[in-house]
Parts: structure tokens; C-alpha cells; sequence
């Protein structure tokens, strides 16, 4: 185990600085447990591409990263069981080696999985990343290991739960066999797909829509669940369309001085690269997983019941649209669907929902990108939730309206952490902690 002493933590787009006393780089269970036993305050971390401020800003921290092995299949049962810090991308791989798929995940394959699994990553067409959990090993604040299984009345508390009631340490998922999907994306007016929603999540196996502010346009993608063998006509589109990153840069370099320009700069990457046709097939993780993203952006993104979309949306967009307010957003918004589950924490706790990202590519200057206060202040009032390993300002009080679980949740994190341990000083606030006594106890 390695330790680095007195340094600073930076988040992945340089937006969250934290000084630290010690860091841990784990590489096995016995070290995450010695190190949270004994500490008074810690927090963990992989790739740090959180836009909420969760991961760092105690004195001792962990790095999960090495933490990553590929711990074993059980093939009778199609689950494979990895350490927390594996990044996605080598988990899928490692799957579909094997002929299996996980039915539903995240927009990129950067994070690691105990990072995701905290923060409640989802995809769409299919329910949270967590909910394809079997089984887990947890390290508690004492340094204790509790193993949770399905049947277990702590897994729906634990599976999201922003690393506040103790670390991830081996995880087994159930898998599914893999499958091919035919994906076609097009254009389509929002008068089109809008009401359109819940006939497609029937029709389809795949549905995701990237919604263009300030153009009233979408641009819709579907997949269904084909032969692996069956031939398609191909089509990905004319060869600029690689170039958007770019061009989206330079359109919107001075958009934070002048937010009118992003209504303009939003039309014209709508036209350049949102008005093509494509075509392809591939599996679920070839075919509809981001394999890179850029460290500029900012992000929030916040979830409605999928009844309420329809209000919500047209509330949004009426209020973006208005020049008086600057909450102009940049391109595109992406909107996705998650099945309901019971995990209390969940976004889609006992209800289907649909999820709505909105972006500032101009991740140094996002303090000022008024369009993240806009988009809070329209889905709090629908009792819509925020993602929480991204941008929100609301606090203890507007989720104890939001989260039916939420006053459970903070019992049991008080049971199984007392002396607050892995609360940082964002957490604490989310949850409004009383200060504590710390104290220590060693793990021989």
C-alpha cells in the first residue's frame, strides 16, 4: 500500500481542489479495512469525474484505481465478481469475453464501478447500474466487513448511498447474455418525439433522445435487439461529424460573457451535426457507451417522473427561451429512462422516470452558467431529483420532500457511522450532520 503525504486533490475539469494529509493508493481488502479503521475522517475516490463535491476534502483519502482485479465468474449463474475500483470500460470487456452484457449502462466507461454504484449511474431503457448487484462486500467505519446479498434488508439502502455508509469493496453482478442492437438515429421537431415517449420505451429496446435548446428540435435514437448475423445498411454519417467536441469549443469560448450567443451557436451545431441519418448494429456496449469524454464540461442532471415529463418539459423550455434570464444551455440536453426499483436512494424509487442532463462546456466558468439554477429551480417544483454525482445546490431540507427514504436513510447512516467518519463537509451539509466526538479503533 502506498501513501502519499501532504498534497492536493484535483477533481477531473479542475473545478474542486482539496488539500490533503494522507493518500492511500489500495490494492487489497485488508488495506481498505486497516486505513478506515484507523482514521477519523476519510473519503475515497477513482477517476474524479464527479461534478458534486463527494470525493475528497477530508485529511486522509483513498485512491481505488488499483483496487481492480477481476476477482471471478460463476458461470452457472452468469455473475462475475470484481474489486470497487474497477473502471467500467475493463468490467464490459471482461463480460462480453464471455458472451454477457449488463442490460443497462452509463452514458461513459471512465469511472470505476464502486464510484457509480454510489452515485446511482444509470443508462436508459433499463433500471440503475445497482440494481444488477447480487451481492456485496461493504468495509464499515470500525473496518468490520459485512457481506449483503439480495436478501438482505440493508441492500437497498446501501446499493446508492454516496459512500456514506461504509465501501464498496467486491461486487458481484448478474449478468444477462449478450445481445446485438440495430440503432437508428434521426432528427426529429419536438411537437414529433415528445409525445411519442412512451409508445417508443414499448416499441424499443433502446431509447435516448438528445434534446437541442433553443432549436425546438431533438435527435432521437432507438435500438432493437436483432441477430448478431443479420446484415444492416450502415450509415455513420458524413465524416465531419467527429469534429462536434471542436467545434463546440471555439462556438461557445465566449458564451459565459455573452450567454445570448449560445441560442445561435446551438442552431448552427444543430444543422452541422444533429441533422444526419445513421445506421449501425453492435452490442449494447459498442453500439451505445461514450468510450472517451472531455475534462471541460460541467454537468447536471435531474429526473422527473415519466407522467410528469411532458409539464416539466414545456415549463423548461418556455423558461430557457426567455433572453431576460441568460439561462441559455448548451447542446445537447440528454434525455434518458430508468425503470422503477426499490432502492432508497434511487431516482427511481417506485416510480419509472425520466432523466434530463444539462452541460456547460465551459467547465472553469460554471459558477456563472445560469441555466443549472433554472433547470434545479423547474424540476424541484415537480418534486423532480437531482443526480448525485453531479451539479445541485439543494440540501437536507428539499430532499426530505423528494426521497420518501431520506429521513430512514440518515438513521442508518448515524447507526453504522456515529462519529461520522466518511462524511466530508458537502456531505454533511447534504445531510445536515450533528458534530461528533471521534475516536479510534485499531484492526490488527
Amino acid at each position: 500500500m502506498k501513501q502519499k503525504e501532504n498534497g492536493t486533490w484535483v477533481s477531473w475539469n479542475e473545478n474542486l481542489k482539496h488539500n490533503y494529509k494522507n493518500l492511500y493508493n489500495i490494492t487489497k481488502e485488508s488495506e481498505l479495512q486497516e486505513v478506515i479503521a484507523n482514521n477519523d475522517k476519510i473519503r475515497f475516490f477513482g477517476n474524479k469525474q464527479s461534478s458534486a463535491d463527494i470525493a475528497a476534502g477530508t485529511d486522509t483519502l483513498l485512491d481505488m484505481k488499483s483496487y481492480n482485479k477481476i476477482v471471478s465468474y460463476d458461470y452457472s449463474k452468469k455473475t462475475i465478481t470484481v474489486q470497487s475500483g474497477v473502471i467500467l470500460g475493463d468490467l464490459l470487456e471482461a463480460i462480453e469475453k464471455v458472451g454477457w452484457c449488463i442490460p443497462c449502462l452509463p452514458d461513459i466507461n471512465t469511472i470505476t464501478i464502486g464510484g457509480a454504484l454510489a452515485t446511482g449511474t444509470h443508462g436508459t431503457s433499463g433500471k440503475l447500474l445497482s440494481e444488477y448487484i447480487s451481492s456485496f462486500r461493504l468495509i464499515l467505519a470500525d473496518g468490520s466487513v459485512q457481506e449483503i446479498d439480495s436478501a438482505d434488508e440493508l441492500m437497498n439502502a446501501v446499493k446508492v448511498s454516496l459512500g456514506m455508509l461504509g465501501v464498496f469493496s467486491e461486487i458481484t453482478f448478474q449478468c444477462e447474455t449478450e445481445y446485438t442492437l440495430h440503432v437508428k438515429e434521426r432528427p426529429e421537431s419536438d411537437k414529433e418525439w415528445l409525445p411519442k415517449i412512451k409508445d417508443r420505451l414499448k416499441q424499443h429496446d433502446f431509447l435516448r433522445i438528445l434534446w437541442l435548446p433553443h432549436t425546438s428540435k431533438g435527435y432521437v435514437i432507438t435500438g432493437d435487439k436483432i441477430d448478431k448475423d443479420k446484415e444492416i445498411t450502415v450509415n455513420n454519417g458524413p465524416k465531419y461529424l467527429k469534429h462536434r467536441r471542436t467545434a463546440s469549443k471555439i462556438l461557445y469560448k465566449y458564451s459565459h460573457k455573452f450567454p445570448w450567443i449560445t441560442a445561435i451557436a446551438n442552431k448552427i451545431l444543430a444543422k452541422a451535426f444533429f441533422s444526419s441519418k445513421k445506421e449501425h448494429k453492435g452490442s449494447l456496449y459498442q453500439a451505445t457507451v461514450t468510450k472517451s469524454r472531455g475534462s471541460t464540461l460541467e454537468l447536471a442532471e435531474w429526473t422527473v417522473g415519466l407522467d410528469k415529463f411532458p409539464q416539466v418539459f414545456a415549463e423548461l423550455k418556455q423558461e430557457i427561451n426567455k433572453w431576460s434570464n441568460n439561462s441559455f444551455i448548451h447542446i445537447p440536453m440528454d434525455v434518458r429512462f430508468v425503470q422503477k426499483d426499490d432502492a432508497w436512494l434511487s431516482y427511481a424509487y417506485k416510480e419509472d422516470i425520466v432523466t434530463m442532463g444539462c452541460v456547460s462546456r465551459n467547465a472553469a466558468t460554471a459558477d456563472t452558467y445560469e441555466a443549472f439554477k433554472s433547470v434545479e429551480k423547474i424540476f424541484l417544483k415537480h418534486g423532480g431529483r437531482p443526480h448525485w454525482g453531479k451539479r445541485f445546490a439543494a440540501k437536507d431540507a428539499e430532499l426530505s420532500k423528494i426521497y420518501p427514504k431520506w429521513e430512514d436513510f440518515k438513521e442508518l447512516r448515524s447507526d453504522l457511522d456515529p462519529t461520522n467518519k466518511f462524511l466530508n463537509p458537502y456531505l454533511a451539509k447534504l445531510v445536515n450532520a450533528k458534530k461528533t466526538v471521534h475516536a479510534k479503533k485499531v484492526v490488527a
